[in-house]
Formats: C-alpha cells, sequence, structure tokens
C-alpha cells in the first residue's frame, strides 16, 4: 500500500471507532478484562511455579555406597553424577557430617552423646551424596540411573513427594492453557461484533468503493486497523493496572506479613513484567487483528 493509502485507512480505522463508539468500548473493555485477567493469572502462575520450584529443589536424593568402596571410587560417582542433566545441586555428606546431624536431630544433648562414643563414629560407614533435582518428574528414571552405578547401595528418595508435584504441576498447566483460550475466544467474539457492526453501517459506502474499483485489501485496511487499535487499548490498559497493583500487593504483604515473606519469595516486577509485557500486547494486537481479518473476510463479500 502507498503512503497516503496507509494514512487513509488509519483515519478510516479511528473514524470507525467514533461511529461505532458504544460497540469500540464494549470489545475494548472485553479485552481489558480478558487481558487483566489473564494478567492476574500469569502472575500468580509464575509465582506459584517458583513455589513449586523452590519445593522442588528442597526434595533430596539421597546415595549410600558399598562400606568398602575407596574414597577415589566414591568421587568418580560423584563426578557421573554431575554429567546428568537433570541435577541441580549435589553434596557429599561425610559420616563425621552424618553423625553430627544425626546427633542434633537425635539427642537432647547432641555433645553429651558425641562425647559418649569418642572416636567410635556409629555412622562410619554412612558417607553420602545428597542430590536435588530442577525437575521433580525425573525423579523416577534418575533414581534408576543411581540404583545402576556399581559401588552403590542404597538410593533414598521421596517418590510420593516428586509425583505430588510433578501432578499439580500438570494440573496447572492443562487449566492455563483452558483459561486463556476462553478469555482470546471471548475477545475475538467481542471484536467480530464491533466489525461486523461497522461494515453494516457502511455498507453502502462500501458498494460504492467496490463500483469504482477499489480492491477489497483497501476495503478491508480501515476495519483491520480499527481492531488492532482496540485491541491495542485493550492491552496497554491493563498492563498499567496489574503493574501498580502487583508492586502495591509485594509492599503490602512485605510489610504486613513478613513471615510469608520469609517462607515465599515474589518474583521481582521487573522479572515479572519484561515477559507479561510483550506476551500481552501481542494477544491484545492479534485478537484485534485476526478478530477483524477473520470478520471482513466473512462479511466484505457485498
Amino acid at each position: 500500500m502507498k503512503i497516503s493509502s496507509v494514512g487513509y485507512s488509519v483515519r478510516q480505522g479511528f473514524k470507525n471507532i467514533r461511529r461505532n463508539l458504544l460497540f469500540s468500548l464494549a470489545s475494548t473493555g472485553t479485552i481489558i478484562a480478558c487481558l487483566f485477567v489473564f494478567g492476574l493469572f500469569y502472575c500468580v502462575l509464575v509465582n506459584f511455579r517458583g513455589a513449586i520450584h523452590k519445593i522442588e529443589s528442597s526434595i533430596s536424593i539421597a546415595v549410600f555406597f558399598n562400606e568398602d568402596l575407596s574414597a577415589e571410587a566414591i568421587n568418580l560417582i560423584g563426578e557421573q553424577i554431575k554429567t546428568r542433566k537433570e541435577v541441580n545441586t549435589i553434596e557429599y555428606i561425610s559420616p563425621e557430617q552424618a553423625w553430627e546431624s544425626f546427633s542434633e536431630q537425635t539427642y537432647d544433648d547432641p555433645e553429651a552423646a558425641r562425647a559418649a562414643f569418642g572416636a567410635d563414629n556409629p555412622l562410619a560407614k554412612s558417607a553420602s551424596y545428597v542430590i536435588t533435582l530442577n525437575d521433580s518428574s525425573k525423579q523416577a528414571d534418575f533414581v534408576q540411573f543411581l540404583e545402576s552405578i556399581e559401588g552403590v547401595r542404597k538410593v533414598s528418595s521421596s517418590g510420593d513427594t516428586a509425583d505430588s508435584i510433578s501432578a499439580i504441576n500438570a494440573f496447572v498447566g492443562y487449566a492455563s492453557f483452558g483459561i486463556i483460550f476462553i478469555l482470546l475466544l471471548v475477545s475475538i467474539f467481542l471484536i467480530n461484533n464491533t466489525i461486523t457492526i461497522g461494515i453494516t453501517v457502511r455498507r453502502e459506502e462500501i458498494r460504492i468503493m467496490k463500483l469504482i474499483g477499489a480492491t477489497n485489501g483497501f476495503i478491508r485496511a480501515p476495519f483491520i486497523i480499527e481492531g488492532i487499535i482496540i485491541g491495542l487499548v485493550g492491552s496497554i490498559v491493563p498492563l498499567v493496572l496489574l503493574y501498580y497493583l502487583y508492586d502495591l500487593v509485594i509492599n503490602y504483604i512485605a510489610g504486613k506479613f513478613s513471615i510469608l515473606k520469609n517462607l515465599f519469595e515474589f518474583t521481582a516486577p521487573f522479572d515479572m513484567f519484561k515477559t507479561l509485557i510483550p506476551i500481552t500486547l501481542l494477544i491484545g494486537i492479534g485478537i484485534g487483528f485476526f478478530g477483524s481479518l477473520i470478520t471482513t473476510r466473512k462479511h466484505l463479500e457485498i
């Protein structure tokens, strides 16, 4: 299209919005509401997944070795484990560390207990690696790998906990897709109605334009611009509202519920919105563009 044609399409797009102001506002308001709910859901989802990841990182797997295994062989096992991509952290627990930790958790007076045993460490053969994974759903396969390593006597894991977390993650993923899909359908439906009304109002004008040789693309462009403008405004407004609301909420919780803040770490606003802003703008503009494109293709056969 020529620059003059682009200018005409933009002007006509704004005129269409003014002509059908009530329906344009309804469409914009619906997109604002849908994307606001989407943004809220996204913020909750990101923080929820952050909490799940924190829980995942606390689920450990302990690997114990054959009693006659040398320190060199234990080191080789550790190096072999570190090569696995699913490993988040790995820590070697010496028999001395194991005995100290056990006595702290078991006895009222751990120092007296350790003094009573003296140099005789009852956990002298309990050296181990404590491992955390970056994805709990891979725990079962990883445990099988550990059990197949020569020299490994026992693998202790929390399979039920890992399975529960994986199930929660899967449920959240499906629920997220379903909600987003419904919101997109509602928004496209409203855009469809608005553009259809605009085409109906300008039906005679469009007929004349086609009679004098105007192409479908030239006629369609103002309606597509109209949809893009509605989608753009409908995505900017909720982003502004969400930013201030999110910042207000995390600051309020930090000030009023310090205990919760220690247990749960919110995603920083910058990290949250550097992803949310382009996603929301893309969805809003995409809804306006494709909604108007589909509608004009359907109703411009005049």
